[in-house]
Order: structure tokens, then sequence, then C-alpha cells
């Protein structure tokens, strides 16, 4: 096999797993020890990763836990801050559509902030759609969210602070490692510092839960008002990298096109 031949479904799925998988193990580690200091059973922590696989709605989960907070209270900030897989959901629908609802739903499932940017930035470069390495990709990333959970869970109590081992940062140096591969143009690094500023001063306004929600859909909107308004400018079709391929659209030539309309003409026409 040549160097430049594509890689196959399954190598490709791990492939895009890699840097998340690097990045959960430390940091599903971290959670594993959060949620025993704040008195979460180590089963639970590990069942938790397994069913609910949201890093920040977990760490938000064993801080509320820990605090005493009531389960209604827990379940809405849960809620609030797992509200941005709505955007991510609806974002990446175009290319999963025509897909069975069962399959579609087992790929929410597997939906994260990391997977989500590494499969739409696949997607918006052109990459044929393949459920193996969609799969891969996703069940690999949450064995070793599950992993790293479970041995700090575990194995907590040899840890009095995570954040002399620098844990703590994982999660956001993965997040910036992400970001920046999108950030193509002018626009999107726009977008990136304008939704990172506002979200920052939310949260300094006192906007606890709602700031990256809120940030999210402000940021988006100025970016897609944007790309209307240069579209409009040049005359152009709304596209901006971000839309979805069609199928059944391929580079035609036009020779062949002349050909094929010559043969289809009636004989006694051509004649």
């Amino acid at each position: 096999m040549s160097g430049n031949s594509p890689a196959s479904p399954l190598a490709e799925g791990l492939r895009r797993a890699l840097p998340i998988v690097l990045g959960y193990l430390p940091v599903g580690f971290a959670f594993g020890v959060l949620a025993v200091k704040n008195n979460i059973p180590p089963s639970l922590a590990v069942a938790m990763s397994v069913l609910m696989f949201s890093g920040s709605g977990q760490f938000v989960f064993a801080g509320m836990w820990g605090a005493g907070a009531s389960a209604l209270s827990i379940t809405a900030a849960v809620f609030i801050v797992n509200l941005r897989y709505l955007l991510q959901s609806a974002a990446e629908s175009p290319w999963l559509a025509g897909l069975p609802r069962g399959v579609r739903f087992l790929l929410g499932l597997g939906l994260t902030d990391e997977t989500f940017a590494v499969h739409v930035t696949a997607f918006q470069n052109g990459w044929q759609r393949s459920l193996t390495t969609l799969f891969v990709c996703n069940q690999t990333t949450q064995l070793a969210w599950v992993g790293g959970a479970a041995i700090g869970a575990f194995c907590g109590e040899l840890v009095s602070d995570v954040k002399p081992l620098g844990l703590d940062y994982a999660l956001t140096a993965m997040f910036l490692a992400l970001l920046v591969p999108q950030c193509v143009s002018r626009l999107h690094v726009l977008v990136a510092l304008f939704t990172a500023t506002l979200s920052i001063a939310f949260k300094a306004a006192g906007m606890s839960q709602w700031n990256i929600a809120v940030a999210t859909v402000l940021g988006a909107s100025l970016g897609t008002w944007l790309l209307l308004r240069k579209a409009r400018q040049e005359g152009t079709p709304l596209d901006g990298g971000c839309a979805a391929p069609r199928e059944q659209e391929r580079p035609t030539d036009q020779r062949a096109t002349v050909a094929g309309m010559t043969e289809a003409m009636p004989e006694e026409t051509q004649s």
C-alpha cells in the first residue's frame, strides 16, 4: 500500500480518537478522584462515565453533590451545561441525513465536544462518511474516559490533589488543541475570540452556568450574520465551507456531457 493510500475506516477512527484519548485519560482520572472526594461511590462514578459521558456535566454533578445540593438543582445545572449538545447535534445532522433513526441515536450517544470537532472538521474537508470510523472514534474515546474515571475512582485515595500533576488543565489544553485547527479563516478566528471573550465576561458577571451556552449562541449568530453579509456583497452562494456535501454532485467533463446528450437524441434527429 502506497503512502498516499487512504487509511482504512478502522485506522481512521483510531487516528481521530488518539489525541482525544490522550486528553480523556488524565481528565477522567481527575474526575474519578474528585467524585470519590465528594462522597460519590466509585461504582457510581464509573456508571456515570458510561451512561452520562459528559465531562463538564459530570464535574458539575460531583461538585454540587459534595456541596449537598438538591437533586433538582443538580439536574437543572447539568441540563444547562449540556445544552450545547443541541447546537452540536444540529450542526452535525446534515452529514448524517439518510441514516436510520436508531443509528443516529447511537451516534448521538457518543457526541462530545471533542468528537464533534474532529468529525465535523473531516466532513468540511470533504471526507466521505463511514459509520465504522464514526463509531470506532466515539467508542474508543468513551472507553478512555471510562478507564480514566475508573482508575481515579478506585485509586483516588492515593492522590491528595490533582493540581500539582497538571491534570486540572488537561481538558482546557485539549479544547485549545481541537479549536486551533478549525480556525482556518479570519471569520473563524473572529468568532472564536468573540465567543471566548463573551463567555469569560458572562462568567465574571455572575452567569455561572449559562455563560457557555449563551456565548456560543451569540457567537454562532455573529458568524452566520457575517457569512450572509459577505455572500450578499460578493454575490456568491452561501457556503463558507460549512455546508454538507451533496452526494450527487460530481465534476463533469463538458465533452462527456455533450456526448451523452448526443447519444440520447432520437435516431431520426441525428440523421
